[in-house]
């Protein structure tokens, strides 16, 4: 009896532990995806500048060609960008990204288009190199706080890879920050691109402009930009996400730590009171032998 007491304390002292650990992770995650939201509310003004300008470009009336808003006329190969983390702990976070990503690529070898990785995060990382998935390129360490360089650096590789005729289309898998709680994965073709005129009236009247020193050399610098902007907005997204799911999955194991806690408690408490009747017994009929031999 002593010794199952024993088991039952040193189970509740190692719950009580790793509750602690649980908790702190909630807490820090609960702090850092404010900030995150911060960043990608503070990103938005930006991308929608770059997408306005690139709209009014790619909507004028002088003939303008680029080679990243004309679809090739036989696609061989398409470059998929997987947005994943650097750490654990975050929930279905990245099993949801890997398995958006499978059905893209399910989708593209249906077609007969190649499918090449391009991947962020350890966690991406380690999960297609496990399988012996050949990686076009990866980056890690830029998940957690990303910034407009590295997504440049992203960026800048994918479209050397589009322009040299390695791959002939470009996507990009990564988890869209919609709430604290609701994330959702999403895959979303970026290269060729697709500017789309919207219904809604804007805010504000769009503003004429004035191109120098011609509307194609203006689309030739923006369009790069804008698809950097897009992968910043992408990973400033996925890292909001990330901390949301990871506070979201933490205080469902500290929750569960302390059910289990009163479950072992109660445990403990039965067990004690078993015992402490056992000897109570013991010693009532200890007693009784004793007065019987007295008689």
């Amino acid at each position: 009896m002593a010794a199952q007491l024993r088991v039952v304390r040193r189970r509740i002292r190692t719950v009580q532990s790793t509750q602690k650990i649980t908790r702190a992770f909630e807490l820090i995650s609960a702090s850092r995806v404010v900030r995150a939201q911060q960043r990608v509310e503070a990103s938005r003004p930006y991308t929608n500048q770059v997408t306005q300008a690139l709209t009014s470009v790619a909507n004028t009336e002088v003939t303008i060609s680029h080679p990243l808003l004309e679809p090739r006329a036989e696609v061989k190969a398409a470059g998929v960008l997987v947005l994943t983390s650097d750490r654990g702990l975050a929930g279905p976070y990245n099993a949801n990204v890997l398995r958006t990503a499978a059905e893209l690529m399910a989708r593209l070898q249906a077609d007969g288009v190649e499918p090449r990785l391009y991947v962020t995060g350890r966690k991406g990382v380690g999960y297609y190199r496990f399988r012996r998935r050949e990686l076009a390129e990866s980056w890690t360490g830029l998940a957690d706080r990303p910034d407009y360089d590295d997504a440049k650096q992203v960026a800048d590789t994918m479209l050397e890879a589009f322009l040299d005729h390695e791959v002939d289309e470009l996507h990009m898998v990564y988890t869209d920050y919609v709430s604290a709680a609701t994330q959702r994965a999403e895959a979303r073709r970026i290269i060729p691109l697709v500017v789309e005129e919207t219904s809604e009236r804007p805010p504000q009247p769009i503003p004429m402009y004035i191109y120098e020193p011609s509307a194609q050399a203006v689309l030739d610098a923006l369009l790069p930009r804008y698809v950097a902007a897009r992968v910043f907005t992408a990973m400033l997204e996925a890292a909001a996400s990330e901390h949301a799911s990871r506070r979201r999955a933490m205080k469902a194991a500290t929750d569960n730590a302390s059910e289990l806690i009163e479950d072992l408690t109660r445990e403990y408490n039965q067990a004690r009171q078993a015992e402490i009747t056992q000897e109570i017994m013991e010693i009532v009929g200890g007693a009784e032998a004793l007065q019987s031999n007295g008689s």
